[in-house]
C-alpha cells in the first residue's frame, strides 16, 4: 500500500535530481555553518556539486515529458531501437544525420534521419524516450536550452533541432 498519490509520485520522479541536489545542497551548508574545518571545506564542494546536478536536473526534467506513450526506445551500446504499435526501427547514434520535432503530432514527435534508413518518427512519451536526452545532448553543435525551449515552447510547425551538414545556403541560420 502506497501513501503517495501516483500522480505526485511521478512528479517527484521526474525532479528526482533536482531533489537530490536539494539534499546535497543541505549537507553542505550544515557542514559549513557546522563543525568547519575539514568539513567545512568539504561542503564547499558539496555546494558547487549540488548547483551543477541541480542544473542538470532541471534540463533533464524538462525533457521528461511523461510516459504511457505509444512504444518503447532503448539505447544501448551506440544504438537506439524504437518499437512502436504501427512502425519501428534501429538507428546508430553516430549515423544521425537530422535531429528534427513535429509538435503538431499528438503526442509531439522526435524525426531521426539517417542515410540509407527510412525516418524514424519517435513519440516524445514513449517509454524509455528520457534515454535520448543524453544521445541528443551528446550529438556535436547541438544547443541543449534551444532543444528543450522547442519540445516545451508549443511550435505550430516542425523544427529541425540539429543537422550534422546543413542543407541550407550558409548564410541563412538553422533556428
Amino acid at each position: 500500500m502506497s501513501f503517495i498519490r501516483p500522480e505526485a509520485k511521478l512528479a517527484l520522479w521526474r525532479w528526482r535530481e533536482v531533489l537530490v541536489a536539494a539534499f546535497v545542497l543541505t549537507l553542505g551548508l550544515s557542514w559549513i555553518s557546522g563543525p568547519g574545518g575539514l568539513l567545512g571545506w568539504l561542503g564547499w564542494v558539496l555546494v558547487a556539486v549540488s548547483v551543477a546536478l541541480a542544473v542538470i536536473g532541471v534540463q533533464r526534467a524538462r525533457f521528461r515529458t511523461g510516459a504511457g506513450g505509444p512504444g518503447v526506445v532503448t539505447v544501448d551500446e551506440g544504438q537506439i531501437t524504437y518499437l512502436g504499435p504501427l512502425d519501428g526501427g534501429i538507428f546508430a547514434t553516430r549515423e544521425i544525420e537530422r535531429l528534427a520535432l513535429d509538435p503538431t503530432s499528438n503526442p509531439a514527435h522526435w524525426i531521426l534521419d539517417q542515410p540509407g534508413q527510412p525516418t524514424l518518427h519517435i513519440p516524445v512519451n514513449a517509454e524509455g524516450a528520457e534515454a535520448l536526452f543524453d544521445v541528443f545532448s551528446n550529438l556535436p553543435g547541438l544547443k541543449t536550452e534551444q532543444m528543450l525551449s522547442e519540445l516545451n515552447g508549443g511550435a505550430a510547425h516542425p523544427v529541425v533541432i540539429w543537422e550534422r551538414h546543413p542543407s541550407r545556403p550558409a548564410h541563412l541560420r538553422l533556428h
